[in-house]
């Protein structure tokens, strides 16, 4: 098998699955959060200013999630097929509900009527809701197993997705991308805006800490298998422990109103709940349910070695391009938010 720095290719490739969607996930995270919130906002200007927050980035970010799509397909065809027939339906709503974030956005502007913006403003927040909810279902039932056969063939049914863990996942992304969100938001203001947000970020946190809790408290009575590898492997708990105290973090550059170093920690707490769930499942990537033996794994459901050799030199050129890129557009657009006729 051919392998590069110690690590065979199907390994990279799953490491690049994962930054990719580690990168959506922290990227258009604060673009969710942000259109979560965004009803809490009831003055037009005010509403304005958080469109245009993060006008000139959002449609950037979702390019992550569509090199974190391709390289999934790409690079393990078996996980795509199996995770899209267990996932229809969320996916479905996915879709639909990202389309409708995007035109909620861009129709908002085209009419002047109060209706008429009122419509976009409740489309934007349902549908960004929905986005991170369908998400996090996706995740608590990858992390739980699926019902699947020794073919990789989903053997459940269409509604099977629904179950208590996975909708406690659901709710936790929710908490985690609003409080993301309103932490981006609160960088990118000033005056009355600014003032009000500081309430909504502060309430965005208690959510997420208390969310994160109950699902923590959950997986270690009932999910065991998501924290065997850690207790096998003592040197990995500095993982969880970084992320509680990144958390902690959040919560006192808030009260020191330092929102850039509580957004860098934002971002580091997402990074490491997906680092965590990576190294609970890896070599697997699809838990069956049904049997162990069915799980899908890094080697048995990887294209060709020479396909994933060709497919790694292409990501190491084209992702920091696209990170380059992205980097560029950030800075380009820092500072506050100022309104003008070019904006939404």
């Amino acid at each position: 098998m051919d392998t590069f720095l110690g690590l065979d290719y199907a390994t990279w490739w799953f490491l690049v699955v994962g930054a990719t969607f580690t990168g959506y996930a922290i990227l258009d995270g604060f673009d969710l959060g942000a259109g979560a919130i965004h009803l809490f906002f009831n003055k037009e200007q005010s509403r304005r200013i958080v469109l245009n927050a993060i006008g000139p980035v959002w449609d950037g970010n979702e390019v992550w999630l569509v090199i974190g799509g391709g390289a999934l397909f790409a690079g393990f065809p078996k996980v795509y097929a199996a995770v899209f027939s267990a996932f229809y339906i969320p996916f479905m709503l996915f879709l639909t509900a990202l389309i409708f974030r995007a035109i909620s956005i861009e129709f908002r502007s085209k009419e002047p009527m109060l209706w008429w913006r009122k419509w976009w403003d409740i489309s934007y927040c349902v549908s960004s809701s929905l986005v991170a909810l369908s998400l996090g279902l996706v995740l608590g039932n990858i992390l739980i197993g699926i019902p699947i056969d020794k073919a990789g063939n989903f053997t459940g049914s269409a509604w099977s997705f629904l179950n208590v863990y996975s909708i406690m996942v659901s709710i936790t992304t929710l908490a985690l991308f609003m409080m993301h969100g309103a932490i981006y938001l609160v960088m990118k203001t000033e005056d009355r805006l600014y003032a009000k947000l500081t309430v909504i970020v502060k309430n965005a946190t208690i959510f997420f800490v208390i969310s994160a809790l109950l699902l923590s408290f959950y997986t270690l009575l009932y999910v065991p298998h998501l924290s065997h590898r850690i207790k096998e492997n003592p040197w990995l708990f500095f993982v969880p422990v970084t992320m509680v105290f990144s958390i902690a973090n959040i919560a006192r550059r808030i009260s020191q109103r330092r929102y850039k170093r509580a957004f860098l920690h934002s971002c580091l707490v997402i990074s490491l709940l997906l680092i965590i769930v990576a190294v609970e499942l890896y070599p697997n990537l699809v838990l069956s349910s049904n049997d162990e033996a069915y799980n899908l794994t890094v080697q048995n459901a990887s294209s060709s070695n020479k396909s994933l050799g060709i497919m790694l030199t292409v990501a190491a050129i084209g992702v920091p391009l696209v990170a380059i890129y992205t980097t560029f557009v950030f800075w380009t657009f820092k500072g506050k938010v100022k309104l003008d006729e070019m904006s939404y």
